[in-house]
């Protein structure tokens, strides 16, 4: 029996061992380097004066600092609330959907994961070009219904800006969500399903009493996904509005904010890449509560449906 365990822990580490060097060299070195540039000021890249906590002082107590990373901070928040409700409610019930027997539901199924393998500039791109207040289709096509009333502009208005950028990025990784709720549909027992049929549940019983409750850790892995992404998302926003989050800073989100604050000239609305660490230290530690407040929920939401 000891034997088999150190054979079992010996395989284990030789197949998570060059993912935890990658993942140490790409991703906790630099993150660790990003807090450490944190705590420095200087020219351009170049960082030789060490401040201490001077930089998060500045940040929360400048207006010039803190206006736009509460902003940013406002538009993260409604980017995600509209990515998480799109992406659930409408991939769940396309997930109830294509897991029903009929006709064409395996193609669907395939073709709802085909955007994801996008890349997320060249999407950003393609919402911006059918957009467009010119030559854009989506407008023509609103004109040749006569729906001219409706046509604004999409990217250019603040009210709408957010919420456009909002679907564009829903739409690439709607088919994540599909995948995730389809695979948990399926992993459900179709005796427990036949059964409630013959105790006369309708659709809306079995998803209410025996679909939701089951694909419920699901719900978690989804939203979490979505909370890391929306929260470190900057290509979509360069692609379809700017580093800027044009219009008037109203797209702008953490990603964009870092990557101007560290690398834009002060002309441009940079601040320094000692304070660019700082806001990206800053929102590293959001994203870091935030998702174990999610799974705090869950759990506990798990634990209710078990008792």
């Amino acid at each position: 029996m000891l034997q088999a365990n150190k054979k079992h822990i010996k395989f284990l580490f030789i197949f998570i061992f060059p993912a935890f060097i990658i993942y140490t060299v790409f991703m906790l070195l630099p993150i660790l380097n990003s807090m450490r540039y944190s705590l420095y000021t200087g020219d351009g890249l170049i960082l030789n004066e060490f401040v201490g906590f001077d930089n998060y002082i500045k940040l929360f107590t400048e207006e010039r600092y803190y206006s736009k990373f509460w902003n940013a901070f406002g538009n993260n928040i409604n980017f995600f609330v509209m990515v998480t409700l799109i992406q659930n409610v409408f991939g769940f019930f396309m997930a109830v959907l294509i897991t029903r027997s009929f006709r064409g539901s395996s193609f669907i199924r395939k073709l709802s994961f085909l955007p994801t393998t996008l890349s997320v500039l060249v999407v950003g791109f393609i919402f911006k070009l059918i957009l467009n207040p010119y030559y854009g289709v989506f407008d023509k096509m609103l004109a040749a219904l006569g729906l001219e009333e409706f046509i604004i502009a999409w990217l250019g208005d603040p009210k709408t800006a957010l919420a456009v950028v909002s679907i564009a990025v829903s739409w690439q990784f709607f088919g994540e969500s599909v995948l995730f709720y389809s695979s948990g549909i399926d992993g459900i027992s179709d005796s427990i399903l036949e059964a409630a049929r013959i105790d006369g549940a309708n659709i809306w019983h079995e998803i209410r009493h025996i679909i939701l409750p089951s694909v419920l850790p699901i719900v978690g892995i989804v939203t979490i996904l979505i909370f890391i992404g929306d929260f470190t998302q900057f290509d979509i926003i360069y692609a379809m509005t700017g580093t800027r989050g044009d219009p008037g800073y109203s797209t702008d989100v953490f990603g964009s904010l870092f990557y101007r604050t560290a690398f834009a000239s002060y002309e441009r609305g940079g601040w320094g890449t000692g304070m660019g660490a700082t806001v990206g230290t800053m929102v590293f530690i959001i994203v870091s509560i935030g998702v174990g407040g999610f799974l705090i929920f869950f759990n506990k939401k798990k634990e209710e449906l078990l008792k």
